[in-house]
C-alpha cells in the first residue's frame, strides 16, 4: 500500500510512460471498475473557456438547492485533490488514497492480459467516478479536459445534460485550426434526447452546434450576448440582468470583475432551468441569485492581494475575454482615471509552448497599454524561456519589458512597478496562477 504522497508522485509519472487513449479503452476501463458511472444524473460540460466557471456555478444552485454534488475538473491549480470535488470541497487525502488504490490494484490486474494503462487523467477520471458511486451526490457535474468527442469523460453514455461553453481557436493541434471544426469535437458530447445548453456567442461554432442538436433530436437553448445586460463593474464584483427572462427583475450579482462571467452565469442559469425542468419562480430565483454571489472562482479575475488579480487566460479567445474585462472595469473607474487617481496596470505574463503565446501578447500589447509588462517562466518542459517572451513582446509593444527567469524575481518587479492606485494582472497560464498562489501568496 502506498501513502498519499507516494501515489501522487505514482499519478504524476504516468504521462511518462503512457499516453491518451480512445474512448472504448476508457469504458473497458469503467467496466473493470464496476460501472461507476451508471444511474448517476450527469450534467456534462465542455467547450474551450469558461467550462470551469459554469460548471462552479451550477454546482452553487444545485447546493442552495439541497442537492448534494460531485464535481469531477481539471487542472488543479495547488493540490490534485481539487480535481475531485464533493459540495464544493476538494475530497481529503483519504478518500483520494482509498480510490487510488482500488484504480491502481485493478490496473495491474488488467495489465497482465494486455490493457494499456489510463493516461494521468484517464486514471483521475476513474477515481473520481469510483469516488462519487461511494458518496452518491444527487448530481455529477463533469468537465471535460480536452474537446468533448474522444474525451474520457465522454464515456459517459447518459447524461442529463449536455452545456457548451464558449468555442475559441486552441489546442488545434488535436482538434483542428477552425472555429467550424473544434466546435464539432466539442459537439462530440451531444448525446441523442439529451437537453443541450449552449454558447451562442460565435455563428460559426453555433451552426455545428445546432445542427448536431437537430440530427440527435435534442432540445437545444441557445445563449447569446444579447441574453443579459451589465448594470454594474466594480474591482469587486460585477452585475448584470438577464432580458427578456422570468427574472428581468432581479440584479445578479458575481463576485469577480470579469465581464465573460455575465454568459457564463447565464448558461449556468439556463441550465438550472432545464434541471429543474421549468418550475422556477422568484423566490428560487433570489435563492440562486444569492448562491452565485457567494461563489468565488479560483484564476478567474480573482483578487488575491489589494489590486493584484489572477487570471487564467491562456488562449486567444480568453485574452480577448480578459481584456474586455480590465478595459470595462476601467470604464466603471472613469472618475479616478480622469482625477488622475487611477494608473496603467502592470502585465505579469507566462505561457506554455503548445499555446499561441504570440497572439495573446499582441492583443495584450494593443488593447491593455500597461506601465511595464513582466514576464516569466512556468515550471516543466512545456515553458518558454522568459527571454523569448519578452522578445515577442518588444514586437509589439514601445513599453517597458522586463524578464525573470524565477516566478520570486519577476513577482518583486512587477509588485514595484505597480503604482499606488494601480493594479497588477498575472495571466497567460493557470501553471502561472498556481505558482503564484502556491509559491508567493503562502509564503
Amino acid at each position: 500500500m502506498m501513502t498519499y504522497r507516494e501515489a501522487v508522485n505514482y499519478i504524476e509519472e504516468i504521462p511518462k510512460f503512457t499516453k491518451k487513449h480512445s474512448l472504448e479503452h476508457t469504458k473497458e476501463f469503467l467496466r473493470a471498475l464496476g460501472s461507476p458511472e451508471k444511474g448517476q444524473k450527469v450534467i456534462h460540460v465542455a467547450g474551450t473557456n469558461g467550462k470551469g466557471s459554469v460548471c462552479a456555478y451550477i454546482q452553487a444552485m444545485l447546493m442552495a438547492e439541497g442537492k448534494r454534488v460531485g464535481f469531477f475538473t481539471s487542472p488543479h491549480l495547488v493540490k490534485i485533490n481539487e480535481r475531485i470535488c464533493l459540495n464544493g470541497e476538494p475530497v481529503d487525502d483519504g478518500t483520494f488514497l482509498e480510490a487510488f488504490d482500488i484504480v491502481k490494484d485493478r490496473i495491474d490486474e488488467m495489465g497482465g492480459a494486455g490493457f494499456a494503462h489510463p493516461s494521468y487523467f484517464e486514471f483521475l477520471f476513474g477515481m473520481g467516478m469510483l469516488v462519487f458511486q461511494k458518496m452518491q451526490p444527487d448530481y455529477i457535474i463533469l468537465e471535460t479536459g480536452l474537446g468533448g468527442r474522444l474525451d474520457a469523460t465522454n464515456a459517459v453514455e447518459e447524461p442529463v445534460l449536455a452545456v457548451i461553453t464558449s468555442i475559441s481557436l486552441d489546442h488545434t493541434q488535436y482538434l483542428g485550426n477552425t472555429i467550424a471544426a473544434i466546435a464539432g469535437e466539442k459537439a462530440g458530447i451531444i448525446k441523442a434526447g439529451v437537453p443541450l445548453i449552449f454558447d451562442g456567442s460565435s455563428e460559426e461554432a453555433s451552426e455545428v452546434l445546432k445542427k448536431r442538436a437537430e440530427e440527435k433530436c435534442c432540445r437545444c437553448r441557445e445563449i447569446t450576448n444579447h441574453a443579459y445586460e451589465l448594470r454594474e463593474i466594480t474591482n469587486k464584483y460585477i452585475a448584470f440582468s438577464r432580458v427578456n427572462a422570468y427574472d428581468d427583475n432581479i440584479v445578479w450579482r458575481l463576485s469577480n470583475c470579469g465581464t465573460y462571467q455575465m454568459m457564463n452565469a447565464s448558461i449556468a442559469i439556463a441550465a438550472m432551468e432545464q434541471i429543474m425542468d421549468g418550475t422556477v419562480g422568484e423566490t428560487r430565483y433570489e435563492r440562486w441569485s444569492r448562491a452565485l454571489a457567494g461563489v468565488t472562482w479560483e484564476g478567474r479575475m480573482e483578487e488575491v492581494l489589494p489590486g493584484v488579480y489572477l487570471d487564467g487566460a491562456h488562449n486567444p479567445g480568453a485574452v480577448t475575454a480578459f481584456c474586455d474585462s480590465v478595459l470595462a472595469l476601467d470604464k466603471g473607474n472613469c472618475r479616478e482615471r480622469e482625477t488622475g487617481q487611477e494608473a496603467p496596470p502592470v502585465i505579469l505574463f507566462s505561457a506554455v509552448g503548445d499555446k499561441e503565446y504570440e497572439t495573446m501578447i499582441a492583443e495584450l500589447c494593443r488593447r491593455i497599454p500597461a506601465k511595464a509588462y513582466v514576464v516569466t517562466e512556468v515550471c516543466g518542459g512545456r515553458r518558454v524561456p522568459a527571454g523569448r517572451l519578452a522578445e515577442v513582446f518588444r514586437r509589439y509593444t514601445d513599453r517597458p519589458v522586463l524578464a525573470g527567469e524565477e516566478l520570486q524575481q519577476a513577482w518583486e518587479t512587477a509588485m514595484a512597478c505597480k503604482e499606488e492606485r494601480g493594479k497588477v494582472y498575472c495571466l497567460g497560464s493557470l501553471y502561472l496562477a498556481g505558482m503564484v498562489k502556491e509559491e508567493i501568496l503562502t509564503d
